[in-house]
Protein backbone atom coordinates (compact mmCIF):
# COMPACT_ATOMS: atom_id res chain seq x y z
CA UNK A 1 0.00 0.00 0.00
CA UNK A 2 1.65 3.21 -1.27
CA UNK A 3 1.93 5.99 1.42
CA UNK A 4 -0.93 8.76 0.10
CA UNK A 5 -3.10 6.24 0.35
CA UNK A 6 -2.04 5.20 3.80
CA UNK A 7 -2.26 9.11 4.33
CA UNK A 8 -5.83 9.13 3.23
CA UNK A 9 -7.05 6.38 4.67
CA UNK A 10 -5.43 7.97 8.49
CA UNK A 11 -7.40 11.16 7.38
CA UNK A 12 -10.78 9.51 7.09
CA UNK A 13 -10.78 7.78 10.37
CA UNK A 14 -9.65 10.38 11.96
CA UNK A 15 -12.46 12.64 10.24
CA UNK A 16 -14.95 9.70 11.22
CA UNK A 17 -13.71 10.13 14.70
CA UNK A 18 -13.37 13.90 15.31
CA UNK A 19 -17.53 13.85 13.09
CA UNK A 20 -18.33 10.88 16.08
CA UNK A 21 -16.77 12.57 18.34
CA UNK A 22 -18.49 15.70 17.51
CA UNK A 23 -21.84 14.11 17.47
CA UNK A 24 -21.26 12.72 21.03
CA UNK A 25 -20.70 16.06 22.33
CA UNK A 26 -24.17 17.59 20.30
CA UNK A 27 -25.68 14.71 21.79
CA UNK A 28 -24.40 15.68 25.40
CA UNK A 29 -25.49 19.24 24.74
CA UNK A 30 -29.02 17.90 23.44
CA UNK A 31 -28.74 15.98 26.85
CA UNK A 32 -27.71 18.90 29.11
CA UNK A 33 -30.71 21.22 27.52
CA UNK A 34 -33.16 18.55 27.95
CA UNK A 35 -31.63 18.79 31.70
CA UNK A 36 -31.69 22.07 31.67
CA UNK A 37 -36.16 22.08 30.29
CA UNK A 38 -36.87 19.55 33.15
CA UNK A 39 -35.01 21.73 35.63
CA UNK A 40 -37.33 24.48 34.46
CA UNK A 41 -40.54 22.20 34.28
CA UNK A 42 -39.77 21.68 38.02
CA UNK A 43 -39.18 24.87 39.20
CA UNK A 44 -42.44 25.75 37.52
CA UNK A 45 -43.96 22.66 39.33
CA UNK A 46 -42.68 24.59 42.43
CA UNK A 47 -43.89 27.38 41.63
CA UNK A 48 -47.14 26.32 41.30
CA UNK A 49 -47.01 24.58 44.19
CA UNK A 50 -45.97 28.03 46.27
CA UNK A 51 -49.04 29.42 44.90
CA UNK A 52 -51.57 26.83 45.77
CA UNK A 53 -49.65 27.22 49.55
CA UNK A 54 -50.01 30.93 49.38
CA UNK A 55 -53.77 30.68 48.48
CA UNK A 56 -54.14 28.22 51.39
CA UNK A 57 -52.09 30.36 53.87
CA UNK A 58 -54.50 33.70 52.63
CA UNK A 59 -58.01 31.25 53.01
CA UNK A 60 -56.24 29.85 56.34
CA UNK A 61 -56.10 33.28 57.89
CA UNK A 62 -59.16 34.48 56.22
CA UNK A 63 -61.47 31.94 58.25
CA UNK A 64 -59.75 32.32 61.31
CA UNK A 65 -58.75 35.90 61.51
CA UNK A 66 -60.95 37.68 58.81
CA UNK A 67 -64.43 36.46 58.99
CA UNK A 68 -65.58 40.22 57.77
CA UNK A 69 -63.00 39.52 54.52
CA UNK A 70 -64.36 36.02 54.11
CA UNK A 71 -68.32 37.03 54.29
CA UNK A 72 -67.12 39.97 51.31
CA UNK A 73 -65.09 37.04 49.13
CA UNK A 74 -67.67 34.27 49.27
CA UNK A 75 -70.74 36.85 48.31
CA UNK A 76 -68.54 38.21 45.67
CA UNK A 77 -68.01 35.09 43.86
CA UNK A 78 -71.57 34.11 44.56
CA UNK A 79 -73.62 36.66 44.59
CA UNK A 80 -77.16 35.94 42.48
CA UNK A 81 -76.23 38.67 39.42
CA UNK A 82 -73.17 37.24 38.81
CA UNK A 83 -74.45 33.46 38.85
CA UNK A 84 -77.64 34.53 37.19
CA UNK A 85 -76.04 36.50 34.70
CA UNK A 86 -75.49 35.10 30.76
CA UNK A 87 -71.91 37.19 30.50
CA UNK A 88 -69.60 37.65 33.26
CA UNK A 89 -69.47 41.84 33.99
CA UNK A 90 -66.70 43.81 33.57
CA UNK A 91 -66.50 45.29 37.11
CA UNK A 92 -65.90 42.12 38.44
CA UNK A 93 -62.19 42.92 39.29
CA UNK A 94 -63.12 46.44 40.58
CA UNK A 95 -65.77 45.19 42.99
CA UNK A 96 -63.62 42.49 43.79
CA UNK A 97 -61.23 45.44 44.60
CA UNK A 98 -63.59 47.12 46.61
CA UNK A 99 -65.20 44.53 48.80
CA UNK A 100 -61.53 43.43 50.21
CA UNK A 101 -59.20 45.69 52.33
CA UNK A 102 -55.64 46.38 52.63
CA UNK A 103 -55.21 44.39 55.45
CA UNK A 104 -56.76 41.65 53.50
CA UNK A 105 -53.59 41.75 52.05
CA UNK A 106 -51.18 41.71 54.87
CA UNK A 107 -48.97 38.22 55.36
CA UNK A 108 -49.58 36.77 59.23
CA UNK A 109 -45.60 37.03 59.21
CA UNK A 110 -43.36 39.40 57.43
CA UNK A 111 -40.44 41.30 57.37
CA UNK A 112 -40.40 45.51 56.97
CA UNK A 113 -37.01 47.27 56.79
CA UNK A 114 -37.13 51.12 58.20
CA UNK A 115 -34.57 53.39 58.67
CA UNK A 116 -34.43 56.38 61.44
CA UNK A 117 -33.53 59.37 59.22
CA UNK A 118 -30.57 59.75 61.79
CA UNK A 119 -29.35 56.98 59.86
CA UNK A 120 -25.79 57.69 57.65
CA UNK A 121 -26.76 57.22 54.23
CA UNK A 122 -24.04 54.67 53.17
CA UNK A 123 -25.57 52.69 55.62
CA UNK A 124 -28.81 53.36 54.38
CA UNK A 125 -28.34 52.10 50.69
CA UNK A 126 -26.40 49.39 52.14
CA UNK A 127 -28.84 47.96 54.09
CA UNK A 128 -31.50 48.07 51.30
CA UNK A 129 -28.92 46.01 49.19
CA UNK A 130 -28.28 43.76 51.98
CA UNK A 131 -32.00 42.69 52.40
CA UNK A 132 -32.59 42.97 48.76
CA UNK A 133 -35.56 45.57 49.06
CA UNK A 134 -36.04 48.09 46.87
CA UNK A 135 -37.37 50.86 49.24
CA UNK A 136 -37.79 51.53 52.84
CA UNK A 137 -40.11 53.98 54.92
CA UNK A 138 -38.25 56.58 57.10
CA UNK A 139 -39.11 57.41 60.48
CA UNK A 140 -38.27 60.60 62.26
CA UNK A 141 -37.71 60.25 66.23
CA UNK A 142 -38.46 63.55 66.89
CA UNK A 143 -41.72 64.05 65.31
CA UNK A 144 -42.68 60.56 66.37
CA UNK A 145 -43.59 59.34 63.16
CA UNK A 146 -42.82 58.25 59.25
CA UNK A 147 -41.78 61.45 57.43
CA UNK A 148 -41.14 59.87 53.74
CA UNK A 149 -39.56 56.79 52.09
CA UNK A 150 -36.01 56.08 50.75
CA UNK A 151 -35.44 54.29 47.54
CA UNK A 152 -34.13 53.63 44.62
CA UNK A 153 -34.64 56.42 42.47
CA UNK A 154 -33.37 58.94 45.30
CA UNK A 155 -30.06 57.08 45.04
CA UNK A 156 -30.15 57.69 41.45
CA UNK A 157 -31.27 61.28 41.75
CA UNK A 158 -28.00 62.15 43.55
CA UNK A 159 -25.70 60.20 41.00
CA UNK A 160 -27.64 61.95 38.09
CA UNK A 161 -27.21 65.66 40.03
CA UNK A 162 -24.07 65.45 41.77
CA UNK A 163 -21.72 62.93 39.64
CA UNK A 164 -18.34 64.83 38.63
CA UNK A 165 -19.92 67.88 40.17
CA UNK A 166 -17.79 70.73 40.85
CA UNK A 167 -19.38 71.82 43.99
CA UNK A 168 -19.39 68.35 46.41
CA UNK A 169 -17.94 65.05 46.03
CA UNK A 170 -20.38 61.94 45.79
CA UNK A 171 -18.37 60.28 48.87
CA UNK A 172 -19.01 64.13 50.77
CA UNK A 173 -22.94 62.89 50.52
CA UNK A 174 -22.69 59.20 51.77
CA UNK A 175 -21.40 60.65 55.03
CA UNK A 176 -24.41 62.76 55.67
CA UNK A 177 -27.49 61.48 57.53
CA UNK A 178 -30.49 61.24 56.09
CA UNK A 179 -32.33 63.80 57.63
CA UNK A 180 -30.00 66.57 56.09
CA UNK A 181 -29.47 64.34 52.32
CA UNK A 182 -33.21 64.88 52.40
CA UNK A 183 -33.30 68.31 53.38
CA UNK A 184 -30.00 69.68 51.02
CA UNK A 185 -30.05 67.27 48.79
CA UNK A 186 -33.38 66.30 47.61
CA UNK A 187 -35.10 69.31 48.54
CA UNK A 188 -36.37 69.76 44.60
CA UNK A 189 -37.99 66.48 44.35
CA UNK A 190 -39.03 66.16 48.10
CA UNK A 191 -42.68 64.56 48.30
CA UNK A 192 -44.93 64.18 51.96
CA UNK A 193 -45.28 60.34 52.58
CA UNK A 194 -48.36 59.01 50.52
CA UNK A 195 -49.80 56.20 52.91
CA UNK A 196 -53.44 54.18 53.10
CA UNK A 197 -55.16 52.56 56.01
CA UNK A 198 -55.40 49.10 56.67
CA UNK A 199 -59.01 49.42 56.76
CA UNK A 200 -59.03 51.18 53.05
CA UNK A 201 -59.97 48.69 50.19
CA UNK A 202 -57.82 47.24 47.42
CA UNK A 203 -59.37 49.56 45.34
CA UNK A 204 -58.36 52.45 47.01
CA UNK A 205 -55.08 51.65 47.23
CA UNK A 206 -55.09 51.01 43.67
CA UNK A 207 -56.26 54.16 42.96
CA UNK A 208 -53.71 55.79 44.95
CA UNK A 209 -50.55 54.16 43.79
CA UNK A 210 -51.48 55.05 40.15
CA UNK A 211 -52.69 58.59 40.66
CA UNK A 212 -49.89 59.48 42.85
CA UNK A 213 -47.37 57.43 40.03
CA UNK A 214 -45.39 55.97 43.02
CA UNK A 215 -44.39 52.52 43.25
CA UNK A 216 -44.87 51.76 46.98
CA UNK A 217 -47.60 52.32 48.80
CA UNK A 218 -47.31 51.99 53.34
CA UNK A 219 -49.74 50.43 55.34
CA UNK A 220 -49.95 52.65 58.12
CA UNK A 221 -52.54 52.38 61.31
CA UNK A 222 -54.01 55.49 62.18
CA UNK A 223 -54.31 54.89 65.69
CA UNK A 224 -50.97 53.20 67.02
CA UNK A 225 -49.08 55.40 63.73
CA UNK A 226 -47.37 51.63 62.77
CA UNK A 227 -46.09 50.77 59.71
CA UNK A 228 -47.53 46.98 58.75
CA UNK A 229 -46.66 46.45 55.26
CA UNK A 230 -45.47 47.74 52.17
CA UNK A 231 -48.00 47.37 49.07
CA UNK A 232 -47.21 47.52 45.62
CA UNK A 233 -48.96 47.05 41.66
CA UNK A 234 -47.46 43.23 41.80
CA UNK A 235 -48.42 41.97 45.10
CA UNK A 236 -51.76 43.37 44.21
CA UNK A 237 -52.14 42.11 41.33
CA UNK A 238 -50.53 38.65 42.41
CA UNK A 239 -53.37 38.64 45.08
CA UNK A 240 -56.03 39.26 42.43
CA UNK A 241 -54.39 36.47 40.71
CA UNK A 242 -55.15 33.81 43.27
CA UNK A 243 -59.04 34.08 43.05
CA UNK A 244 -59.60 35.06 39.04
CA UNK A 245 -60.10 31.20 38.59
CA UNK A 246 -63.20 31.53 41.24
CA UNK A 247 -64.46 34.51 39.64
CA UNK A 248 -66.32 35.14 36.16
CA UNK A 249 -64.07 35.95 33.25
CA UNK A 250 -64.78 39.36 32.16
CA UNK A 251 -65.05 39.74 28.09
CA UNK A 252 -61.78 42.02 27.48
CA UNK A 253 -59.81 39.56 29.31
CA UNK A 254 -60.04 37.63 26.14
CA UNK A 255 -59.15 40.84 23.83
CA UNK A 256 -55.60 41.44 22.52
CA UNK A 257 -53.29 44.33 23.74
CA UNK A 258 -53.85 46.13 20.18
CA UNK A 259 -57.35 45.79 20.60
CA UNK A 260 -57.95 46.89 24.60
CA UNK A 261 -54.88 49.62 23.61
CA UNK A 262 -53.23 49.43 26.87
CA UNK A 263 -49.76 50.24 27.31
CA UNK A 264 -46.90 52.73 25.98
CA UNK A 265 -46.16 52.44 22.02
CA UNK A 266 -44.84 56.45 21.79
CA UNK A 267 -41.72 57.78 22.15
CA UNK A 268 -40.34 54.89 24.16
CA UNK A 269 -37.38 55.67 25.99
CA UNK A 270 -34.73 52.98 25.17
CA UNK A 271 -30.47 52.74 25.15
CA UNK A 272 -27.86 50.33 23.77
CA UNK A 273 -25.31 48.01 25.01
CA UNK A 274 -22.73 50.59 24.83
CA UNK A 275 -24.69 53.45 26.84
CA UNK A 276 -22.82 54.76 29.44
CA UNK A 277 -24.62 54.22 32.71
CA UNK A 278 -24.57 58.47 33.66
CA UNK A 279 -26.79 58.71 30.17
CA UNK A 280 -29.39 56.29 31.46
CA UNK A 281 -29.46 57.28 34.45
CA UNK A 282 -30.12 60.66 33.21
CA UNK A 283 -32.89 59.11 31.15
CA UNK A 284 -34.51 57.33 34.03
CA UNK A 285 -34.96 61.22 35.74
CA UNK A 286 -35.69 63.03 32.78
CA UNK A 287 -37.97 60.57 31.41
CA UNK A 288 -39.63 58.92 34.97
CA UNK A 289 -39.40 55.81 33.57
CA UNK A 290 -38.48 52.81 35.79
CA UNK A 291 -36.71 50.63 33.25
CA UNK A 292 -34.98 50.87 30.12
CA UNK A 293 -34.94 48.05 27.19
CA UNK A 294 -31.28 47.91 25.75
CA UNK A 295 -31.96 47.51 21.87
CA UNK A 296 -28.86 46.48 19.61
CA UNK A 297 -27.56 48.06 16.74
CA UNK A 298 -30.38 45.73 14.49
CA UNK A 299 -33.13 46.96 16.69
CA UNK A 300 -33.52 44.03 18.45
CA UNK A 301 -34.49 43.43 22.16
CA UNK A 302 -31.45 42.03 23.91
CA UNK A 303 -31.99 43.12 27.66
CA UNK A 304 -33.26 45.61 29.83
CA UNK A 305 -31.85 47.98 32.61
CA UNK A 306 -34.16 48.92 35.26
CA UNK A 307 -34.08 50.91 38.63
CA UNK A 308 -33.08 48.00 40.66
CA UNK A 309 -29.95 47.54 38.42
CA UNK A 310 -28.47 50.57 39.68
CA UNK A 311 -28.81 49.35 43.33
CA UNK A 312 -25.85 47.17 42.30
CA UNK A 313 -23.83 50.02 41.91
CA UNK A 314 -23.89 50.96 45.88
CA UNK A 315 -23.24 47.20 46.20
CA UNK A 316 -19.94 47.26 43.97
CA UNK A 317 -19.40 50.98 44.97
CA UNK A 318 -18.58 51.51 41.56
CA UNK A 319 -20.47 55.09 41.41
CA UNK A 320 -17.46 56.98 41.22
CA UNK A 321 -16.85 55.27 37.32
CA UNK A 322 -20.53 55.93 35.62
CA UNK A 323 -18.86 56.14 32.49
CA UNK A 324 -18.86 52.16 31.71
CA UNK A 325 -21.55 51.01 29.63
CA UNK A 326 -24.72 49.36 30.33
CA UNK A 327 -22.95 45.64 29.49
CA UNK A 328 -20.67 46.05 32.10
CA UNK A 329 -22.82 47.45 34.37
CA UNK A 330 -24.85 44.49 34.05
CA UNK A 331 -22.23 41.86 34.34
CA UNK A 332 -22.71 42.33 38.67
CA UNK A 333 -26.75 41.32 38.04
CA UNK A 334 -28.20 38.84 39.96
CA UNK A 335 -27.53 34.72 38.65
CA UNK A 336 -31.46 34.69 38.80
CA UNK A 337 -32.61 36.77 35.88
CA UNK A 338 -33.75 35.22 33.41
CA UNK A 339 -33.79 37.76 30.53
CA UNK A 340 -36.24 40.09 28.95
CA UNK A 341 -39.50 39.30 29.63
CA UNK A 342 -42.12 40.49 26.08
CA UNK A 343 -45.22 40.08 24.79
CA UNK A 344 -46.81 41.06 21.22
CA UNK A 345 -49.89 43.05 20.50
CA UNK A 346 -51.97 39.88 19.19
CA UNK A 347 -51.49 38.22 23.01
CA UNK A 348 -54.84 38.42 25.03
CA UNK A 349 -54.82 40.45 27.84
CA UNK A 350 -55.29 36.90 29.98
CA UNK A 351 -52.27 35.59 28.76
CA UNK A 352 -50.63 39.51 29.44
CA UNK A 353 -51.27 39.48 33.16
CA UNK A 354 -50.27 35.31 33.54
CA UNK A 355 -47.12 35.62 31.85
CA UNK A 356 -46.51 38.97 34.12
CA UNK A 357 -47.69 37.04 37.14
CA UNK A 358 -45.49 34.23 37.30
CA UNK A 359 -42.67 35.75 35.54
CA UNK A 360 -42.63 38.25 38.90
CA UNK A 361 -41.58 41.46 36.75
CA UNK A 362 -42.55 44.59 36.94
CA UNK A 363 -43.06 45.03 33.23
CA UNK A 364 -42.91 43.31 29.66
CA UNK A 365 -42.13 44.22 26.81
CA UNK A 366 -44.21 44.61 23.76
CA UNK A 367 -42.33 43.43 20.31
CA UNK A 368 -42.85 42.51 16.90
CA UNK A 369 -41.41 39.28 14.80
CA UNK A 370 -38.04 40.30 14.79
CA UNK A 371 -38.08 41.24 18.70
CA UNK A 372 -37.90 44.74 17.69
CA UNK A 373 -39.35 47.22 20.42
CA UNK A 374 -43.02 48.63 20.14
CA UNK A 375 -44.10 49.12 23.43
CA UNK A 376 -43.93 48.61 27.26
CA UNK A 377 -47.24 47.32 29.62
CA UNK A 378 -46.35 47.65 32.97
CA UNK A 379 -48.15 46.78 36.13
CA UNK A 380 -49.89 50.08 36.09
CA UNK A 381 -51.33 49.60 33.07
CA UNK A 382 -52.53 46.28 33.96
CA UNK A 383 -54.48 47.61 37.10
CA UNK A 384 -55.47 50.65 35.39
CA UNK A 385 -57.19 48.36 32.89
CA UNK A 386 -58.80 45.40 35.07
CA UNK A 387 -59.81 47.34 38.13
CA UNK A 388 -60.01 51.29 37.20
CA UNK A 389 -61.77 51.49 33.72
CA UNK A 390 -64.12 49.51 34.67
CA UNK A 391 -64.85 52.17 36.89
CA UNK A 392 -64.97 55.24 34.34
CA UNK A 393 -61.55 56.25 36.34
CA UNK A 394 -58.14 56.69 34.24
CA UNK A 395 -55.86 57.48 37.47
CA UNK A 396 -52.88 57.81 34.79
CA UNK A 397 -54.37 60.91 33.07
CA UNK A 398 -54.03 62.89 36.35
Amino acid sequence: MNTSVLVEMVVRTMECINGERERERERERERERERERERERERERERERERERERERWFRSVVVCRPLARVCLMGLLFSPVLTAACEPESDIYMRFMKSHKCYDIVPTSSKLVVFDTALQVKKAFFALVANGVRAAPLWDTEKQSFVGMLTITDFIIILHRYYKSPMVQIYELEEHKLETWREVYLQATFKPLVNISPDASLFDAVYTLIKNKIHRLPVIDPVTGNALYILTHKRILKFLQLFVCEMPKPAFMKQTLGELGIGTYNQIAFIHPDTPIIKALNIFVERRVSALPVVDESGKVVDIYSKFDVINLAAEKTYNNLDITVTQALKHRSQYFEGVMKCHKLETLETIVDRIVKAEVHRLVVVDERSSIEGIISLSDILQALVLSPAGIDAQQH
